[in-house]
């Protein structure tokens, strides 16, 4: 009986008939990590540098009851369907924007904690005392959250800004992290009115609805404009793509749904980029129309290729 000769043609046949296991070295010791995401993303607008920062994120169950308040189960669950989204859950992401003008550091909201905050920044390379202006574009506990840590304020260094109508409905709410975390700045504080800039490249936009005083910031460098949107859209399908949905958190659902659809309106015709509170991670990204239905495009590389 002649031996088998081995030839590469049968080598190549064997190692193909053995599991991959088998062929490959193991190592160990190398465990799961778990999941985990980046804690800020940073591009340039003209001369401004901008940073979007993940201060948090949660899950939380019955997204209806949060949005599409006043469309049927069946709709709701045939929408979520077509965008891959489950209907038992959802993700709430928090994200508070830095913009460093050159020559002042501004940030915008200041999520739910001082430390949540702190942290966010820490990640991203800047300190608390560092920060110039603090922008609230709305008195809700996640947007003012961080700004005292007890009776000591968080940004130790900062002058505030706020919009006047804002600022007054709830000074005359009786809210609590109004009266614990806001109060206190009165004397530190601009109120603002639409078209007011906070500093120099960054205005004011009315967004009322949402709460009663609720503003958008217009940020422009350059001839390069960016809009941190704050919450106008607090969800990329439910709120974007829907306007006419209703949100538990607009507190006058209907001007909320107008101004969503205005504001939307504005940025698809001009397709400027936008940052959203509640986007999706890193938050930022366009708004398309087509045929009179809306829809969120995420950012990929696009802010990436300024030339800064």
């Amino acid at each position: 009986m002649p031996t088998p000769q081995l030839t590469r043609r049968t080598l190549l046949t064997t190692a193909a008939a053995l599991p991959v296991a088998a062929t490959l070295p193991a190592f160990a010791g190398a465990p799961m990590l778990g999941t985990d995401t980046t804690r800020f993303n940073r591009f340039m607008l003209g001369d401004f540098e901008v940073t979007t920062l993940l201060s948090n994120t949660i899950i939380r169950p019955d997204p209806q009851t949060i949005f599409g308040m006043n469309v049927s189960a069946d709709e709701f669950a045939k929408v979520s369907a077509a965008a891959n989204l489950p209907t038992d859950l959802t993700r709430f992401y928090f994200n508070p924007t830095v913009v460093n003008t050159g020559a002042e550091l501004v940030l915008f909201d200041t999520g739910q904690s001082p430390e949540l905050i702190t942290t966010a920044l820490a990640a991203a390379g800047y300190s608390n005392d560092q920060i110039d202006i603090v922008v609230i574009t709305h008195m809700h506990g996640d947007h003012i959250g961080g700004l005292m840590a007890g009776d000591t304020p968080t940004f130790p260094n900062a002058r505030y800004v706020t919009g006047a109508i804002e600022y007054d409905a709830w000074a005359a709410a009786g809210n609590e992290k109004f009266d614990s975390n806001m109060k206190p700045l009165a004397e530190k504080t601009t109120m603002m009115s639409p078209g007011d800039f906070a500093t120099s490249g960054i205005h004011a936009v009315d967004a009322f609805g949402h709460t009663p005083g609720h503003m958008t910031y217009m940020v422009e460098s350059r001839d390069q404009m960016l809009m941190v949107a704050a919450d106008f859209a607090n969800h990329y399908v439910w709120s974007l793509a829907h306007p006419d949905w209703e949100v538990k958190f607009d507190m006058d659902k209907a001007a909320a749904a107008r101004t969503r659809m205005r504001l939307l309106d504005m940025l698809a015709s001009n397709k400027m980029p936008f940052i959203g509170y509640h986007m999706p991670w890193p938050a930022l990204g366009y708004v398309d129309k087509q045929g009179g239905a809306y829809a969120y495009a995420p950012e990929s590389y696009q802010m990436q290729l300024s030339d800064g």
